[in-house]
């Protein structure tokens, strides 16, 4: 390999480097303030570079903030779906989804506050955009699971299964606001599995009535 390509490569892996510490940053920072108010300048400070050290790999916020919840989206799904594919049964599948979900949360506190955010600002941003997709994307796999429950048996037949994808998805949010209300993330894990089963209550099979 020649010098001017090994230069290269090197740059290459720095800027890479930086972009995903940058994006580590923003995250964390998203648990400690409001995302509205991080400046480009204490975002830069997180890092230790320049201000105008974070442009070079972020030409300007926007950017910036789209590269974050592109990174939110790749890995909520993966680390959420695969939790998923595990298991055969839908209604396991979908426990699975749940508690992988709000591990990812837990681990990430500055991620309900970045993607509450961004689904408040008006117009329809590129980062906006992403995370309005990942979630639609989300509802999509959550009904998909319902659907193959019903299928398996395992789920009721006859259910809503769209209004069942908004209630599981509101579940985790429920979860995670009082969660930050009390101010005890640390809770959510040990919080989950209880919130899971009175949801899935709703959808399970019921016996017989042996009187009719």
């Amino acid at each position: 390999m020649s010098e001017t390509s090994e230069t290269t490569k090197r740059a290459y892996h720095s800027t890479e480097y930086r972009q995903s510490a940058t994006i580590e940053a923003v995250v964390q920072l998203c648990a400690e303030h409001d995302p509205a108010t991080l400046t480009t300048a204490r975002i830069a400070n997180k890092v230790g570079l320049s201000q105008g050290a974070l442009f070079k790999h972020f030409p300007n916020k926007s950017r910036l903030w789209e590269s974050v919840a592109g990174w939110v989206s790749a890995q909520l799904t993966q680390q959420v779906f695969s939790a998923a594919d595990q298991h055969q049964l839908a209604d396991q599948a979908l426990e699975a989804m749940f508690l992988a979900h709000v591990g990812f949360i837990a681990r990430h506190p500055g991620i309900p506050r970045l993607m509450l955010g961004e689904l408040q600002k008006p117009g329809n941003g590129p980062a906006k955009a992403i995370i309005r997709q990942t979630l639609a994307r989300y509802r999509k796999k959550v009904i998909g699971l319902l659907e193959f429950g019903i299928q398996q048996g395992r789920i009721a037949p006859g259910i809503d299964t769209e209004a069942a994808s908004v209630l599981y998805l509101g579940a985790i949010q429920g979860l995670v606001v009082q969660a930050m209300v009390s101010g005890e993330m640390h809770t959510l894990e040990q919080a989950a599995p209880r919130i899971f089963k009175l949801y899935s209550a709703s959808f399970q099979e019921k016996p017989d009535d042996p009187e009719k």
